[in-house]
């Protein structure tokens, strides 16, 4: 870790808001989507320099649905709010299938046609992500499981990369996705 190396300094910005927008997330704070459109931007860059292209591509999707995200929890389905809700339980019997061969499609993918780096793993990352987002786009509450998947996987793909300061992030998420999991819980228990 050098400092003055530009690629480390744009790790650091693009930790430090993506830390932001989790948080706030997890307390259930609008502001979470500026600030991760944001971090993603820069996120994208530092992907694209580790040869992480699944990652890379699921920045850009954060951007895109943040905005939406951002316009959800503003005005919600009829103008008021969206409330923290739980997923039905046959939304997993559709959700579960698409994660394991959306997983392997785009994982196949960037192995036959890129020099990504674990092609699989990257994709893993990239697919529950975008399940995550969705889920917690809608406010719901296993969204946070999600992403604890995510992170578990995320922590050592990010490591041997050399990402060492955004695999400690992600060990931050991990931990940041249990306590808003149990905030969300007591939000939505309280209404």
């Amino acid at each position: 870790m050098n400092l003055a190396d530009p690629n480390f300094q744009l790790e650091i910005a693009a930790n430090v808001m993506v830390a932001g927008s989790i948080l706030l997330a997890g307390r259930n704070n609008v502001h979470t989507w500026w600030m991760g459109i944001v971090g993603c931007a820069l996120f994208a860059l530092v992907f694209e320099h580790n040869h992480l292209y699944a990652d890379m591509v699921l920045q850009f999707f954060f951007i895109a649905i943040s905005v939406l995200g951002w316009w959800q929890w503003l005005r919600g389905d009829h103008g008021a709010p969206l409330p923290i809700t739980r997923v039905r339980p046959r939304a997993w019997v559709w959700l579960v299938p698409v994660a394991v061969l959306g997983t392997f499609g785009y994982g196949w993918m960037l192995h036959r046609l890129t020099d990504a780096h674990a092609p699989f793993v990257d994709s893993a990352v990239l697919v529950l992500s975008v399940i995550a987002q969705f889920l917690m786009m809608r406010r719901k509450l296993e969204s946070w499981w999600v992403w604890l998947l995510v992170n578990s996987i995320a922590v050592p793909l990010y490591y041997s990369r050399g990402l060492h300061l955004t695999s400690i992030l992600y060990v931050g998420f991990w931990i940041n996705a249990l306590v808003a999991y149990r905030h969300w819980r007591k939000l939505m228990v309280a209404r």
